[in-house]
């Protein structure tokens, strides 16, 4: 049965998910209005859905209520707009003419034309699973270009609601995903990042509810932009009570002209509404990105062992190869070599773009010890830049027009580095070629591709007027490697990463295997960022490392068992100092690898429930449930000596069902979903545990 219906009469469509509907028509003037999104409707009830006025209601105004599916400057419009164009006669507002539409494979398309220029729009809708996914594409086909002033891919409106509420991210490098919920101020809130990267500060999705919903019941209508660069999305929230929002790639003062018989696509701004609060919103979130964003989604993600905090920049073959013994010991499963092993690369100042290894520290070159670690049955990776590069550096000394740079401006370094124009084919073909190389050459299984910087002075000389393109092209650039990468190596597998989270959405996701969420590996403060991590993204794709203590960052000191319980929520890396380890910490570390072996299936491709908020509660308990399986963490701060904990109550059980745990103790599901569990901890600093339940009836 289709997903998608239309009505012709009342020239409506409406797009169907398991538990939501969205619908929109074409009103008088051919101009796509928003109706529904929301629970389900039929398409006979959805045409009863009428159009209202705007109860402002004066010239000064806009006369109707029902929001543009895609906002553009033309008639009585006055606020934010997704799509913005000039035309070479300096016209700019848009009238637009209905041609057609088609349905294949439940994705519409409804086709547009402007009614004097020749510019075509098409609206893209696909639903895949509980999310409708949406997109746009202008073509030019006239025989002058067209300036592109704004391209969002869509915009969505919140159902009318007494309040409204935004949740977001707020963050930094090595804090990133804070969760912040706050009432949606009248006028317009402006989430961007202006850095080239989807950014640490803040990352492309949002929820809206009406201020009512918790972590386990209320409506939540939430968007996320399938982007890695600069993005920028706008929440209007009128005098009138009226919520909207647009989103797409690029910020402002950055545009491009269309070309004569160009098409430009925007990426996929895709959203979910979930009747059953925030947690049953990322659990939906989740699912989606495990099944249509995901390259392997079914596989489970290896134990890596990253030698970059035993090591730092002193690396040699011995080293490493001593490392990777010592991480097969333990269990781990695969092996990175991280930064340091290329060029003249001895800190981070100089040998970056140089990718061939350091003669004196690899004699033989890198397959040694690539052959060493397959010999220990661990797969071979290796930390890469490919975006960046070192002044200080052959590559940069023959190719200084390879950077972004703009005429008479001063090039600024951030971590002694400049970023590399993959706009520019030639470079991006450059770097395809020699990590091509890499892999082939040296028995590459997997790469770390880091990116440590922003964007500044993002120009193009020689492009002119089109060297805005940058913005959008240096993205599609990496898109396109990362692709073919995979193409041609079907085993390899990928980390994006950059300077932690700094390049997490589903763009990357879709071409990478997981995302390391973090550089700041300290077990406490990672509670936090997991917590809003997992927001939007599965546990299945959030790397994390056990480090020493006290942590290398922030020289907190925390137990071993503390620092493996909140990574092995994630997927379980290490990154000690494993020579320094006593006998005592690699015994109970192999047994701790060795655990989550056992339950790392249902912690990747379960179902997750946060039972705490780590803002609110020094006790903070999260749970996985996969096939009458379930995995809970819980992990206590430092808090006041005897200070009482609500024991967290599990969530996702069969209430009738009777769960066994590794004690043996059996317990009545609805008990555990009623009163929770109680775990004893001594003392009043970091503890922690992990309790593992099975259905036995």
């Amino acid at each position: 049965m289709s997903l998608v219906d239309h009505d012709p009469e009342h020239r409506l469509w409406l797009l169907r998910t398991p538990e939501s509907s969205y619908a929109f028509r074409l009103d008088a003037d051919d101009r796509p209005r928003h109706v529904h999104w929301g629970p389900p409707l039929t398409l006979a009830q959805a045409t009863q859905v009428a159009a209202r006025r705007n109860p402002a209601d004066s010239s000064f105004d806009e006369p109707g209520d029902e929001r543009q599916e895609l906002p553009a400057e033309g008639g009585a419009f006055f606020g934010a707009a997704a799509l913005a164009v000039r035309y070479e006669d300096g016209t700019s507002a848009l009238e637009w003419h209905y041609e057609d539409f088609t349905v294949e494979d439940d994705a519409l398309v409804v086709r547009l034309t402007d009614r004097h220029y020749p510019l075509e729009l098409s609206l893209h809708y696909r639903v895949r699973g509980d999310v409708v996914e949406r997109r746009t594409t202008l073509r030019n086909t006239g025989e002058v270009p067209v300036s592109l002033l704004r391209t969002d891919s869509a915009a969505w409106t919140l159902p009318r609601r007494d309040s409204a509420r935004l949740s977001r991210t707020s963050g930094a490098w090595s804090a990133e995903y804070g969760v912040l919920r706050e009432p949606l101020p009248v006028g317009e809130t402006t989430l961007t990042s202006r850095r080239g990267t989807s950014s640490h500060q803040v990352n492309p999705w949002v929820m809206l509810d009406a201020g009512d919903a918790t972590e386990t019941a209320g409506e939540v209508w939430s968007t996320a932009l399938a982007w890695s660069g600069s993005w920028r999305i706008t929440v209007e929230h009128t005098h009138t009570g009226r919520v909207t929002w647009t989103g797409g790639f690029g910020h402002e003062h950055v545009g491009w002209r269309l070309r004569p018989g160009e098409t430009w696509e925007t990426p996929v701004f895709a959203g979910l509404y979930a009747a059953d609060g925030f947690g049953g919103t990322s659990r939906r979130w989740h699912a989606y990105v495990r099944e249509f964003v995901q390259p392997h989604p079914g596989e489970l993600r290896p134990i890596v062992y990253n030698s970059w905090e035993a090591t730092g920049w002193d690396v040699d073959e011995r080293t490493e190869t001593e490392l990777a013994a010592a991480a097969a010991e333990l269990g781990a499963e695969l092996f990175v070599m991280d930064d340091g092993w290329f060029g003249a690369r001895t800190g981070d100042a100089a040998g970056l773009g140089d990718w061939t290894p350091n003669e004196q520290r690899f004699p033989a070159g890198l397959r040694p010890l690539a052959d060493a670690v397959h010999a220990h049955g661990m797969r071979f990776g290796l930390w890469v830049e490919p975006e960046m590069v070192n002044p200080d550096s052959d590559l940069y000394r023959a190719h200084p027009d390879w950077v972004l740079h703009m005429a008479n401006r001063e090039r600024t370094t951030l971590r002694n580095q400049l970023v590399l124009n993959f706009a520019r084919p030639d470079v991006a073909d450059w770097a395809h070629k020699w990590l091509d190389r890499l892999i082939g050459d040296h028995g590459v299984d997997y790469l770390k591709w880091d990116m440590n910087r922003a964007f500044t002075e993002a120009g193009w000389p020689a492009a002119g007027s089109e060297a805005s393109r940058l913005w959008v092209d240096h993205v599609h650039a990496v898109y396109r490697i990362l692709d073919r990468l995979r193409a041609d190596h079907p085993n390899l597998r990928i980390q994006g990463c950059a300077g932690g989270g700094g390049r997490t959405d589903l763009g990357i996701l879709a071409r990478t295997d997981e995302i390391w969420a973090s550089d700041n590996t300290d077990a406490a403060d990672r509670i936090s960022i997991q917590h809003g991590y997992g927001q939007f993204y599965p546990a299945g794709t959030m790397s994390a490392w056990v480090t020493d203590s006290p942590n290398p960052a922030t020289r907190r000191e925390t137990p071993l068992g503390f620092r493996f319980h909140v990574a092995m929520a994630g997927v379980l890396g290490l990154g000690g100092d494993l020579p320094r380890w006593s006998a005592g910490e690699l015994a109970e570390a192999a047994a701790l690898v060795a655990l989550y072996k056992e339950i790392r299936p249902v912690v990747q491709h379960g179902a997750l429930y946060r039972l705490a908020d780590p803002a609110v509660s020094a006790l903070t308990a999260v749970q996985y449930v996969l096939d009458g399986e379930a995995v809970v963490f819980f992990w206590r701060r430092p808090t006041e000596f005897a200070r009482p904990f609500t024991p967290p109550r599990l969530q996702g059980l069969e209430p009738a069902g009777r769960y066994r745990d590794q004690d043996g103790v059996v317990h009545d599901g609805a008990v555990l979903m009623s009163h929770g569990l109680t775990v004893d901890f001594p003392g009043s600093g970091y503890a922690s545990a992990v309790v593992r339940l099975t259905r036995v009836g």
